[in-house]
């Protein structure tokens, strides 16, 4: 396939999605959240697993020919994964805690990847009932069920100037992403949840987004193509490039997520 194909069958992705968004939204309302914590800790919902299930059978009927990964499946061996051409990405409830915590800042994330790289992205935001989606080399969108989608821009900035937004998140707190935003020039902090955090990038209402811990491949890669594709860059905090995904164990680096940069 060519990922480009993606653009014309948008709707039925986005239909996928929006029919999950609808699963999670029943059970937020009704509060039957059955949580227990996986192997690391992090909590795990009964909106989390149906989501999940939902959207991967429906992928499986409408791509059947290529593989998915998500959160909440077991990773297929390296060796597996390092033969395939194309695969999903999927994280079926980003923002489980502020799921938790009620404060509506979940979505859906999923991206097409291509070997090493994110060519197309879908990130659904339930409560907002909107989803934004890119592919790449052909733009990154707000999804219009007409077909009149609405292009996204990220900001233009300077980043020595006083007063940058940067957006952070609202549960993840580190010491090193703290010094790293603290060495500019008094910001303006935006606390958002999940992936939200991408789309204030992509819209152009923040500028800047570091990230000095690890986070999955699954977290970024909706993100990374969407903000790209607005015009703004998704890169390793340390070397400047690009994140790539299939790893052998799908962490990612630091990142620094952010508008176009100009300097003085």
């Amino acid at each position: 396939m060519d990922h480009r194909e993606i653009l014309n069958n948008a709707s039925s992705i986005v239909s996928i999605l929006t029919e999950a968004s609808d699963i999670i939204k029943k059970i937020y309302w009704s509060q039957d959240f059955n949580t227990e914590l996986k192997s690391d800790q992090s909590p795990v919902t009964t909106a989390d697993i149906k989501s999940h299930e939902y959207i991967m059978h429906e992928l499986a009927s409408l791509y059947p020919e290529i593989p998915i990964v998500s959160e909440e499946s077991e990773l297929p061996p390296y060796d597996v994964r390092k033969k395939w051409e194309y695969f999903w990405l999927l994280d079926p409830l980003d923002g489980t805690k502020e799921f938790l915590k009620r404060t509506g800042e979940f979505t859906i994330n999923l991206a097409l990847i291509h070997k090493t790289k994110s060519v197309a992205g879908f990130i659904n935001i339930p409560l907002q009932e909107k989803t934004y989606f890119a592919v790449k080399d052909l733009g990154a969108f707000c999804y219009q069920s007409d077909g009149a989608h609405t292009p996204l821009q990220v900001s233009t900035f300077n980043l020595n100037k006083k007063g940058i937004q940067v957006v952070a998140s609202r549960n993840h707190k580190d010491k090193k992403t703290q010094v790293y935003i603290d060495a500019l020039n008094e910001p303006e902090i935006i606390e958002k949840g999940s992936a939200l955090k991408f789309i204030s990038i992509a819209l152009g209402e923040a500028d800047y987004y570091p990230r000095m811990i690890n986070i999955m491949e699954w977290d970024t890669a909706a993100g990374q193509i969407i903000i790209e594709e607005a015009g703004g860059s998704f890169v390793n905090a340390e070397t400047g490039q690009p994140l790539s995904y299939n790893k052998t164990d799908m962490y990612n680096p630091y990142f620094i997520a952010s508008g176009k940069t100009i300097r003085s």
